[in-house]
């Protein structure tokens, strides 16, 4: 009991200076179900009152209704015999409307009907449609992606090819070879050609009058270049543009020692850079290796600008190939201006034919006037020898008589 009690007895919450116990929460708790109890018993009561309440209501109502429906029924038995005759023509005129009213309704639904049908097919065709597009959208975006694994491959099919050196020479000299082959005819270049110094070089473009070819390098040196890229710290980087510098300072002193034969090619050669970016790099970073090769006579050439450069050789050689034709171009305008002449003289010979023909259709013209007018005049004495019959003494006589073209020419005598 002691143990109860101090069970009971327990503190389980302080709130402010006022301990709760565990014996007064259950007290509390406790009071609280009965309250809880109570008010549950106190609604079902109400609720059962305001029910008895309802009930009584609509009794007193039912009631109430049914005291005015006998007075109704019985105004209505007694206008029964005045109402016979209208209520047949109200039941026909209520029919004819009922069957308008379901008409309309009948009408109604129906046109729901189809709208509902025409708005669900039409998003059925707009998400077929919609599906179509995406459809195809994915096809584009699978094609992109082959497109783009493709790249990749392509990509590193290049990288292989620029980490072996005799392979990156071989790619410069293919990619200067098609750009010189698209822009030149095949009697204005030669590749790999000997010079009289025994060297040969990538490949020479032939000028018009006999003079001295230009030489054109490929050998641009890529594996310095990839070694700036390569190097990650800045000391590396810095002995990979020394280097890099070194190599193409060597590489165009071979070119102006090499290529630049007095008499025999151009005072100036060109250094062909198989890449666009390396060009401008080389011009914002290494300006000291350009004005170089501007003094030892050696161009940096980009693609674009060899291009360019070839587009000026080709119009140089167009020109001076019209400046060897042109005696040839002279005589024939001077050929050609003789067939004008006969052609002239021959114009105006058929012109004179043509002036003579129209005199003697113009003569034939008169002629046949003539010999109508003569066979109007018989045709008219025929008519007057039907109406009277003159003496065979006083008939006039007609003879031919030959005009001075030689034609008969129709003469009455009296």
């Amino acid at each position: 009991m002691d143990a109860v009690q101090l069970s009971f007895e327990t503190p389980v919450v302080q709130i402010g200076d006022t301990i709760v116990t565990l014996g007064g929460l259950s007290i509390g708790l406790a009071a609280l179900a009965c309250l809880v109890v109570i008010a549950a018993v106190a609604s079902r009561r109400r609720s059962h009152r305001r029910q008895e309440e309802a009930r009584v209501a609509a009794e007193a109502a039912a009631g109430e209704r049914a005291r005015e429906m006998e007075a109704r029924f019985a105004e209505i038995m007694g206008a029964q015999a005045e109402m016979q005759g209208r209520m047949a023509t109200i039941a026909e005129v209520f029919g004819s409307r009922q069957s308008e009213i379901n008409k309309s309704i009948n009408e109604r639904l129906d046109g729901m009907s189809q709208r509902l049908g025409n708005t669900i097919s039409q998003q059925t065709k707009a998400t077929h449609e919609n599906l179509s597009r995406l459809q195809e959208r994915l096809a584009v975006i699978d094609t992109a992606q082959n497109n783009i694994q493709a790249l990749a491959k392509d990509v590193v099919g290049l990288q292989a090819i620029l980490s072996d050196k005799q392979t990156r020479g071989a790619f410069g000299q293919a990619r200067m070879e098609t750009i010189i082959a698209d822009a030149l005819p095949s009697n204005g270049y030669a590749f790999q050609p000997t010079l009289p110094n025994g060297v040969r070089p990538d490949c020479i473009v032939h000028m018009p009058n006999d003079a001295p070819g230009l030489v054109i390098d490929a050998k641009f040196p890529l594996e310095a270049w990839n070694a700036i890229r390569d190097a990650g710290e800045p000391e590396a980087q810095k002995q990979a543009t020394q280097r890099f510098r070194r190599d193409v300072e060597v590489h165009i002193k071979d070119i102006s020692d090499k290529y630049l034969l007095k008499g025999e090619t151009q005072d100036t050669a060109f250094m062909f850079v198989p890449s666009e970016s390396i060009f401008a790099e080389i011009h914002e970073n290494f300006e000291a290796l350009v004005q170089k090769a501007h003094r030892a006579r050696v161009v940096i050439v980009s693609p674009s600008l060899l291009m360019l450069s070839l587009q000026v050789v080709q119009a140089v050689l167009k020109d001076a190939r019209m400046r060897e034709q042109a005696h040839l171009i002279q005589g024939e305008v001077v050929r050609l201006m003789d067939d004008v002449l006969r052609l002239d003289e021959r114009v105006r010979k058929l012109q004179t034919h043509f002036g003579q023909a129209q005199r003697d259709i113009d003569q034939i013209l008169t002629s046949a006037d003539k010999v109508t007018k003569r066979g109007a005049k018989i045709e008219a004495l025929e008519i007057e020898a039907e109406g009277e019959a003159p003496a065979e003494k006083d008939k006039p006589k007609v003879v031919s008589v030959p005009d001075h073209g030689g034609r008969l020419k129709l003469h009455v005598s009296e």
